[in-house]
């Protein structure tokens, strides 16, 4: 089978990163599934959209129920009465020329690229980063899918080829038809031809019915299962992934805990509080993006929570190890897609986790501050954060949104175990202000972040910036209980 992709020079941008020199002769790759695997669901609609601007459906009726046809498919997976009407295709698009098929492929390549499933990218440019080709593999006609290839960034592209002569398809497929045992065949003759070992390479599919594709590598990886599929992993111990989100969070018909639970956290939840929300209108709806705030109480949570739940997605925050470890509240943190951050074991791997977030175009929050500062440094009108948030801004070039808590002491000061539920009949003022979103300059971290607590800080009242001499019963409201300044 000729090879799809041979100057990988004449592509633009990848998604997947740099090609490094020595993923064109590695002697590993990583076969992916294109269908509910890359993408979030099926490119039948897409594609078939494009070959009727193409004109290629003239004369010929539509196809009765086709989107439900697509929804089903994205729903259950594939099976095989879905796979013969696909294999009889070649023979219902005989006659049509070669050219405009690759013009309607050029044409769905945009569209396609906006239905790669989020963490996708970012799985695979850890795969080119260790050295691996990048193949897609998949029953997609190839002359139709390898636009998208291309300008995603795969290597290669393993695709059924269907017969041509004089320009035009004569009906049949022109060597196998890539699926179940014919997509294997196709890996197997791609890999000889290029030196590649598949006891070194990887898998990765929805489909039970690549499952023989999957039991040749060495390393199969189930990913957004079908049921069978995902039934097989549990039992041979397969990685199951889901490139919609981060590892490790649930979701039920595609929505994560955040999507249930953002229509319970509004001010009503906290009677004995009252709240003043500004600038909702400055969240990001799309895009990654860091949402970073002061630190003055245990409250804090609670009214970043009332701000975050209006993002309308799931916002990765991160806590500390303490949180996560708690019983009931780490597993809700856990399966709402929090970052640990673990000072004692692996401080760097929450940056990690929360670098890759954004680069899936998600939105991360953090305080900063780390803790709520103690004694005469809560009241000092600087305030000083540690450089995570602007290493991670420089890192991805993601936008810093600045937000002000205020008053989230009175709620619950620190040298208190629990807020003060009681203040219903007057209710302390936690005021909260979301700033304009900027990007910092990435040449020095501590720089950048005494810019980023310097917009935090000019989002509080003007009582915040005035200096002064806290009395000895708010230094002490200040510190742990059963600790008091000396």
């Amino acid at each position: 089978m000729a090879s799809a992709v041979t100057d990988v020079s004449r592509f633009g941008p990848s998604l997947f990163g740099d090609r490094p020199p020595a993923v064109t002769t590695s002697s590993s790759a990583v076969f992916v599934d294109l269908d509910r695997t890359l993408l979030r669901g099926a490119s039948g609609l897409v594609l078939s959209a494009a070959m009727r601007a193409e004109g290629l459906f003239e004369g010929r009726p539509s196809v009765p129920g086709e989107r439900l046809f697509y929804g089903l498919y994205d729903l259950r997976g594939e099976s095989l009465a879905f796979m013969a009407l696909v294999r009889a295709a070649a023979v219902f698009v005989k006659g049509w020329p070669v050219e405009t098929v690759r013009r309607a492929g050029q044409l769905a390549a945009a569209e396609l690229v906006a239905l790669v499933q989020p963490y996708a990218p970012v799985v695979l440019a850890e795969h080119r980063r260790a050295g691996r080709r990048l193949v897609l593999a998949t029953t997609t006609p190839h002359d139709l899918i390898a636009p998208f290839a291309e300008q995603v960034g795969f290597d290669d592209v393993i695709a059924t080829r269907y017969g041509r002569a004089q320009g035009r398809y004569d009906g049949g497929v022109d060597g196998p038809f890539v699926w179940s045992t014919g997509k294997l065949q196709a890996v197997r003759r791609w890999a000889d031809e290029h030196g590649v070992d598949l006891a070194a390479s990887h898998a990765c599919s929805d489909s039970v019915f690549d499952l023989p594709l999957l039991q040749a590598v060495g390393h199969p990886h189930a990913v957004n299962p079908d049921r069978r599929l995902w039934a097989l992993a549990q039992v041979r111990r397969w990685p199951v992934e889901h490139w919609d989100r981060p590892p490790g969070v649930p979701a039920v018909a595609g929505m994560e805990a955040y999507h249930l639970l953002r229509h319970l956290v509004r001010p009503e939840l906290f009677p004995y509080a009252r709240f003043d929300l500004q600038g909702l209108e400055r969240l990001p709806a799309r895009g990654p993006a860091i949402f970073v705030a002061n630190h003055r109480s245990y409250f804090d949570v609670a009214a970043l929570a009332l701000v975050l739940a209006r993002v309308g997605r799931p916002v990765r925050f991160l806590g500390k190890k303490e949180v996560f470890d708690a019983p009931v509240v780490g597993q809700l943190a856990r399966a709402l897609g929090g970052i640990c951050v673990d000072r004692a074991g692996q401080p760097g791997r929450a940056l990690d986790e929360a670098r890759r977030a954004l680069q899936a175009g998600e939105a991360v929050a953090l305080l900063p501050q780390g803790t709520i500062p103690r004694g005469t440094a809560f009241f000092d009108p600087k305030l000083r954060g540690k450089t995570g948030a602007a290493r991670l801004a420089a890192d991805t070039g993601a936008p810093v949104v600045p937000i002000g808590l205020w008053g989230t002491e009175q709620v619950w000061p620190r040298s208190s175990r629990l807020p003060d539920v009681t203040a219903l009949r007057h209710p302390p003022l936690v005021q909260v202000v979301v700033g304009e979103p900027f990007t910092v300059e990435g040449a020095d971290p501590h720089r950048d972040t005494e810019a980023i607590m310097a917009a935090v800080a000019a989002l509080l009242p003007a009582e915040a910036r005035r200096r002064r001499r806290p009395r000895p019963d708010e230094l002490a409201r200040t510190f742990p209980p059963g600790h008091r300044p000396a």
